[in-house]
Formats: structure tokens, C-alpha cells, sequence
């Protein structure tokens, strides 16, 4: 894989019709993340936290998993069995494998990714802005 050209990945994964035994439980959520490090070759930074957060709709586990390149951030919405993923990297990785991952762990019915290249503006970036304001 090649070295990225901007800053960082940012891939926002949102999944529907999951599990319930699967989303309801810290031990898989914590199974995943580990395994998820592994596949897109990143370093965890310490273990994964997975908390029970919210409460009525909003109620589910969320995971953080900090990373040497960044983040793995995830909620899970017991109430509709749903899933919401961010992973963050300036070390590229195939979003591909994010989702077979969430597929096999969590038995995902249907997604919808995104995917964002981070890179903050230069001073360059802000020269042009300021330059096409007085055109």
C-alpha cells in the first residue's frame, strides 16, 4: 500500500440490521477491534474500551480503540440494531476489510460507507481563498 497524500483516512461506516446477541455483547465488540487492528495492519495503542452509554434510543455500547496512526470509534444501537464506525488513520488501509469485518462480527444486513481524506488547509490553501475572494 502506498504512503498516503493527504494527512489521513477517514472511513464512516453506518450498518443496519445486525445481531442483537452480537451488538449486545462487550466481549465481541472487543473481540472485533482487536481482530480489526490486526487486518488493516495498524498498532493498538493500549486495549479496547467498550462501555455501556445512553439510555431509551440511544442506548448501546460504544468502542474506542486508540491506534499509533489515530482511532476505531463505534456505536451500537441495541434499540434498532444498528452500528455506527469511525476508523481514522494517517497510515492508509483498505476500507474493504473494515467491512468484511463488521460483516463477519456483527452479521450486517445493509451499509453505507464513506469515505473522507483528511488534510487540513496550508497556508497556500488559505492564500488561494483569500485571493479568489478579491477576483
Amino acid at each position: 500500500m502506498q504512503p498516503l497524500r493527504t494527512w489521513g483516512k477517514h472511513l464512516i461506516l453506518d450498518a443496519a440490521g445486525c445481531s442483537p446477541k452480537m451488538i449486545g455483547s462487550s466481549k465481541v465488540i472487543a473481540s472485533f477491534a482487536r481482530t480489526l487492528v490486526k487486518r488493516i495492519d495498524m498498532v493498538p495503542y493500549g486495549k479496547p474500551q467498550v462501555v455501556m452509554f445512553g439510555s431509551g434510543s440511544k442506548k448501546g455500547y460504544t468502542l474506542v480503540q486508540l491506534i499509533e496512526t489515530s482511532n476505531i470509534c463505534a456505536h451500537f444501537v441495541e434499540e434498532n440494531n444498528s452500528m455506527y464506525l469511525d476508523v481514522f488513520s494517517c497510515k492508509d488501509f483498505e476500507p474493504d476489510i473494515v467491512r468484511e469485518a463488521v460483516q463477519e462480527f456483527f452479521d450486517a444486513q445493509t451499509f453505507r460507507t464513506k469515505v473522507v481524506s483528511r488534510q487540513a488547509p496550508t497556508e497556500i490553501d488559505v492564500a488561494l481563498r483569500q485571493h479568489n475572494r478579491l477576483v
